[in-house]
């Protein structure tokens, strides 16, 4: 810098020697554009050393670590010793920390949830970008949101590939699926867009439409709620997968049941978007999953944690980590007996601790019968609280029988993997600066996860 601001001074003497008057405005103005625009370019490098990398691809971990970082993207990775930081580059000293990716929540939804109270009215930019910016303070730099968005999505999205966002990025499945008499989408959430399907027939248009927007998955829901609905009926199902495939999309389900999940897997549904929770999973539909590559693209563990742990006072509720990404109300409201009154009375309670430690059981199953797996939280309606859950869910990964390492691998690489986002997920050279530096060293207990002290999302630091 010092270099450029010396060339600064100097140049005009030498332009009133050499520059004729005519063109000695031009001259100037090239020289400030020339000086400005190198001020910019070393300014935007920046160096982070001394820390233990953990890359994400499932490699060990390597002390002592350095990175350059030039307009958002890694330039140079490896030793501390091997570093030839640029001039001027602005150098940040990690020693003692741990850096890691940023996480990918591949099941999350957006701006129709403020505090606790759910409404697709107040469904806006500034909803969906608050969530956005709630992701990334927690370490989670990219989002798929499934299902319940407005047309506004596609605009944020659009920004955010043209430029280096400061938020999570977001991908989208735009407005989903249900069927008539059904839950999901429009029935389950009133209010937000998306189409209500009774016969086959209702398909198509709306898959192409779908299409014409551009989503990067189409969803649908088929559950029935403990029996209270009806389920999506399998021709229906059928028609989605194979409409989304004609048109170069991919299908994924809401699913609940080992039988739908078995039979949609036969269909060629893309991904199953939680896991199975009324029995265990078997041999067929691991071998199904992997013949037709489907992944268990989320577990949601954490949403099965969150449907009975309102109906007392959350331990939780008085941890910082969770507490600096609420608002006091909300606090309020989870100390308030009427709310856990309300969520005591659901007839469904006892049912959810079995549906759990189902869902626990088959996870570790897929993993260990090399199904593809990632993580997702379906976070963003009340009581279920962006970022805080990423963390929740990643422990209750690791208790259902995962390592820390595989559970970050499927919160980073296999997240990127799944979305088909070359330049994500991994801490290697080409890639987006998307990271997160740790106190303490989540290998140890993925609990550390929590200890974040800065994010980074395209090399910009997240505040």
């Amino acid at each position: 810098m010092h270099q450029v601001r010396r060339a600064t001074r100097m140049y005009p003497s030498v332009l009133a020697m050499r520059c004729q008057a005519p063109v000695l405005l031009l001259c100037l103005m090239l020289t400030v554009v020339t000086s400005l625009s190198a001020q910019v370019s070393t300014a935007d490098v920046r160096v982070l050393r001394g820390f233990t990398l953990i890359d994400g691809t499932g490699s060990e971990p390597a002390p002592n670590s350095a990175m350059v970082v030039d307009a958002g993207r890694i330039t140079w990775i490896g030793p501390a010793s091997s570093l030839s930081a640029p001039a001027g580059a602005d150098v940040v000293d990690l020693t003692g920390r741990f850096v890691m990716p940023g996480m990918i929540d591949l099941h999350g939804h957006l701006g129709i949830t403020v505090g606790m109270t759910q409404d697709a009215k107040q469904y806006s930019r500034q909803t969906v970008e608050h969530d956005l910016k709630t992701y990334a303070a927690y370490g989670v730099t990219t989002v798929l949101s499934m299902g319940l968005d407005g047309d506004l999505i596609f605009d944020i999205r659009e920004e955010q590939r043209v430029s280096r966002p400061t938020m999570a990025r977001v991908y989208t499945a735009g407005q989903g699926f249900a069927y008539d008499g059904g839950i999901g989408g429009a029935i389950s959430f009133p209010g937000v867009p998306g189409a209500i399907f009774n016969t086959v027939s209702d398909v198509e248009p709306a898959v192409a439409e779908q299409a014409r927007k551009h989503v990067d998955v189409v969803k649908f829901w088929t559950d029935d709620n403990f029996g209270e609905a009806e389920r999506m009926p399998y021709d229906i199902c059928k028609e989605i997968i194979d409409s989304a495939h004609r048109h170069g999309l991919r299908a994924v389900a809401h699913v609940f049941y080992l039988e739908d999940a078995k039979r949609l897997t036969d269909m060629g549904v893309d991904a199953l978007v939680h896991i199975v929770r009324d029995k265990p999973v078997d041999q067929e539909l691991i071998s199904s999953m992997k013949r037709h590559n489907t992944w268990q693209v989320a577990s949601t563990l954490s949403r099965e944690v969150a449907l009975s742990a309102y109906a007392k006072t959350p331990d939780f509720i008085s941890d910082p980590f969770f507490t600096r990404g609420v608002t006091p109300d909300v606090i309020d409201t989870l100390r308030s007996a009427d709310y856990q009154e309300k969520i005591a009375s659901d007839p469904n309670l006892e049912r959810y601790p079995q549906s759990f430690a189902i869902g626990k059981e088959n996870l570790k199953a897929l993993a260990d019968g090399g199904v593809r797996y990632g993580m997702g939280t379906d976070t963003g309606v009340p009581g279920r609280f962006p970022g805080y859950f990423d963390h929740v869910e990643l422990q209750e990964m690791v208790e259902a029988g995962l390592t820390p390492m595989q559970v970050i691998v499927a919160a980073t690489k296999s997240g990127a993997e799944f979305l088909k986002a070359n330049d994500l997920g991994t801490l290697q050279v080409g890639k987006w600066a998307d990271l997160i530096v740790l106190a303490e060293n989540p290998l140890d207990d993925i609990k550390n996860t929590r200890t974040i002290t800065d994010v980074y999302i395209a090399g910009n630091a997240i505040h």
